[in-house]
């Protein structure tokens, strides 16, 4: 009960106590008397309580989401579900009856998280998030390209944005300081193998040497454990993909839209190339060059005034919804 309904109550049995002290009717009169009007009160909020909870139900209709489960595309391999969107129908009421105030906009949301959840697919690569999710990741691959660093970092914190940045293991090894600085400025951090090799044509051992020493030489250097593995240039196959999953736990990441940055392309081609392919769940691939560098903060900007919200990759392919925005 609140207080403003304590206040009520006291007040309203002090009146019929003094009422029937000043007639002298007996205490016990006055006892079933409050009985009777609590009966009355109870019996008005229950009904409030009830014409309420009908009209959450006539007001859902239509407000309601239902989770989509993650699958295996023929094209875009593994692609993860996404949170369904249900009234909480004894919230809703709730918070209703306590603020006094009802109708559509009061209804409270819960997620309802997919049937198939990305984990349960098995070992398969992941070129995209859910098309239902409004987010993009710019996933920077570091093997090179130290001087362009800086300029992106802080790009990324003009727009607020965390990414992540898959570390190539000789080159946390050669700069740990680098590799230490984009770490604390709370960006993810993923596996991009030792020595850049084509891992499609390596031996199980060599594939292994790969991704351990550079789990190690991460986890050593910044204090963390990588749970994604980014093949350098793209190569790899099921074997690698296999591994990466059943002994290390990682899932194998590739790209929706590469800005072939490599080549030197100039700023306003990247813009132009990515641009045209910004869309709900998209993977962008680039690098620390002079061609990223100068066209990142622009593609933040078209991809916020696109709608979506660039994010790190694990939060790109988290089946959770995200926050409204302001």
């Amino acid at each position: 009960m609140t207080k403003g309904k304590r206040r009520l109550w006291f007040a309203i049995g002090i009146a019929v106590l003094l009422t029937f002290l000043m007639n002298g009717q007996p205490i016990s009169r006055y006892v079933n008397a409050v009985k009777e009007k609590e009966a009355v009160f109870a019996t008005a909020a229950g009904d409030e309580k009830e014409r309420l909870r009908q009209m959450i139900e006539t007001w859902k209709a239509g407000r309601e989401e239902a989770p989509v489960d993650a699958k295996v595309d023929p094209t875009w391999k593994a692609i993860p579900g996404y949170n369904g969107l249900m009234v909480d129908v004894e919230a809703s009421l709730e918070k209703m009856l306590a603020s006094k105030q009802s109708g559509p906009e009061s209804l409270v949301f819960k997620e309802v998280e997919p049937a198939v959840t990305l984990k349960q697919l098995g070992a398969h690569p992941i070129y995209r998030g859910n098309p239902k999710k409004p987010a993009i990741s710019f996933m920077i691959n570091v093997a090179w390209g130290n001087e362009y660093l800086d300029s992106m970092l802080d790009t990324l914190d003009k727009h607020q944005v965390k990414t992540t940045f898959f570390f190539d293991g000789s080159w946390v090894k050669k700069y740990p300081e680098e590799a230490k600085k984009i770490a604390q400025r709370g960006h993810e951090i993923g596996n991009h193998a030792y020595s850049h090799p084509d891992m499609k044509h390596l031996g199980v051992e060599r594939i292994h040497q790969e991704i351990q020493r550079t789990q190690e030489v991460i986890e050593k250097t910044v204090g963390i454990k990588p749970s994604l593995f980014a093949p350098p240039s793209g190569s790899f196959n099921q074997r690698v993909v296999d591994i990466a999953r059943s002994s290390y736990d990682m899932q194998t990441i590739m790209w929706t839209a590469d800005t072939v940055d490599w080549k030197k392309p100039s700023p306003s081609w990247v813009i132009q190339r990515i641009s045209k392919r910004m869309e709900n769940g998209v993977l962008v691939l680039m690098h620390p060059t002079a061609a990223s560098e100068a066209s990142l903060d622009q593609l933040l900007t078209l991809a916020k005034q696109k709608g979506l919200v660039p994010t790190t990759v694990s939060e790109l392919l988290s089946s959770s919804r995200l926050p409204k925005q302001s």
